[in-house]
C-alpha cells in the first residue's frame, strides 16, 4: 500500500545531499513518492539546485516518483507546512560543536518545535550499512508514538529493535545507597516503585510486540546514565527514534535530554516523533 509522500529540504549543500539520499531511500522503503523542497527568497534561484536533486534521485532510484517544489520564505516555516501531509520530513545537519547558539540557529533544532509528524535529522559518522538495528530511546509510556514508529521502522527493514529505557529522568542524580532496610515498610514501597519503573517498557511495548510479531526486540532498562547508554548504542544502529513532548506555554523546541545529546553527537540519523 502506498503511503503519503516523504519530504526533504535541500539547499545545494553537501549536507542536504546526504539528507536527499536518505529521504529517497525512505520513500522507496515506504512505497511513497518523494517531494524535494527548496526554500528561497526568489523562486527563480531554485531551478539549478532542484534540477540537480531530481536528477540525482532519478539516477539512483529510477522508478521513484519525485516532485520538486520551490517555496518563498524561511525553511522552517516551509518544511513545517509541508510536513502536514507527509509520512516523514527529512533535513540534514552539519553537526554541532560546544556552542549552544549554533544548535539554536539550526533548521533541525527549530523545525522540531513545529513539525507535524516524524522528523528525520540526517547526521552520523558511520557509513551506510544495510542490516543495522533500529534503536528506540524510551523515557515513559508517553513515548508510545515513538515506540510505534520504531517498530514500523524495524519491520520495514527486517532488523532487530533495541530499546533503551530510562528508569529515571535523564537529569536525575543517582541516589546514594539507601540506609533503609529492604524489609521495612519504606524499603518495600521503594522496591515496589523500582519494579513499577522497570515494568514500563513491558507495558508500553506489549501491544506493539503483538502487532509486530516478526520484530525481534531487545529491551534494556538503564537506571544511571541513560543518555550516555543511548548515545553509545547509536554506533550500532541505522537510525535512533525518540519522542518529543510539547507542553503548553513551553518556549523552544521540545527535545529533552535525549534529543539535545543525540542532535549533538549521535553516530546515526535521528528520528524525532512528536507527541500531543
Amino acid at each position: 500500500m502506498t503511503e503519503r509522500h516523504v519530504v526533504v529540504g535541500v539547499d545545494g549543500s553537501l549536507v542536504a545531499v546526504r539528507a536527499l539520499d536518505r529521504a529517497a531511500e525512505e520513500a522507496v522503503r515506504r512505497g511513497a513518492a518523494l517531494r524535494v523542497v527548496y526554500a528561497v527568497a526568489d523562486r527563480d534561484e531554485a531551478g539549478p539546485v532542484l534540477a540537480s536533486a531530481v536528477s540525482r534521485v532519478h539516477e539512483r532510484h529510477p522508478g521513484l516518483p519525485v516532485e520538486a517544489r520551490a517555496v518563498e520564505g524561511g525553511a522552517v516555516r516551509a518544511l513545517a507546512r509541508e510536513s502536514e501531509s507527509a509520512a516523514l520530513t527529512a533535513v540534514g545537519t552539519r553537526g554541532f560543536g560546544g556552542v549552544s547558539g549554533l544548535l539554536a540557529g539550526s533548521v533541525s533544532w527549530r523545525l522540531a518545535a513545529h513539525v507535524h509528524g516524524p522528523l528525520l535529522v540526517v547526521r552520523g559518522d558511520h557509513p551506510r550499512d544495510e542490516g543495522r538495528e533500529v534503536l528506540l530511546g524510551l523515557e515513559s509510556d508517553a513515548d508510545e508514538a515513538a515506540a510505534a514508529h520504531a517498530f514500523q521502522e524495524a519491520s520495514r527493514r527486517g532488523v532487530r529493535l533495541r530499546v533503551v529505557h530510562s528508569a529515571t529522568h535523564p537529569h536525575t542524580t543517582p541516589e546514594p545507597a539507601s540506609l533503609v532496610a529492604a524489609t521495612s515498610p519504606v524499603g518495600q514501597r521503594r522496591a515496589q516503585s523500582d519494579r513499577a519503573e522497570e515494568a514500563v517498557p513491558r507495558f508500553s511495548l506489549a501491544r506493539l510486540r503483538e502487532e509486530y510479531p516478526g520484530v525481534e526486540v531487545d529491551s534494556r532498562t538503564v537506571r544511571t546514565g541513560p543518555v550516555q547508554a543511548l548515545l553509545a548504542a547509536t554506533r550500532e544502529a541505522d537510525v535512533v527514534v525518540i519522542g518529543t513532548h510539547r507542553r503548553a506555554g513551553r518556549i523552544g523546541p521540545p527535545l529533552g535530554p535525549f534529543g539535545h545529546v543525540l542532535l549533538h553527537h549521535s553516530h546515526c540519523p535521528v528520528v524525532l516523533v512528536p507527541t500531543t
